[in-house]
């Protein structure tokens, strides 16, 4: 699967959450067109359906990318040197 770019991501979940806070909902209390319009690129650069999954997987994406890899044994990085 392909993945989005790591600040892509930051910067979706961002003004995803700052829209479902600021953004007025509609009359039935369905979320304004911007919130939608950004659950759905979410979505895609998630791969999910779901807003809910694609903020778990976002964010998820973004925690993997700031851990730090783990240390190959040997002080070598795998396939240098092979």
């Amino acid at each position: 699967m392909l993945m989005p770019h790591p600040e892509v991501l930051r910067r979706l979940l961002a003004e995803y959450e700052a829209a479902a806070v600021a953004e007025p909902a509609g009359a039935a209390g369905e979320p304004g067109p911007r919130t939608r319009d950004l659950a759905y690129t979410l979505c895609v650069s998630t791969g999910t359906r779901d807003v809910r999954r694609a903020l778990e997987a976002a964010r998820s994406q973004l925690a993997d990318v700031l851990e730090p890899a783990a240390p190959v044994p040997g002080g070598t990085h795998a396939g240098v040197g092979d």
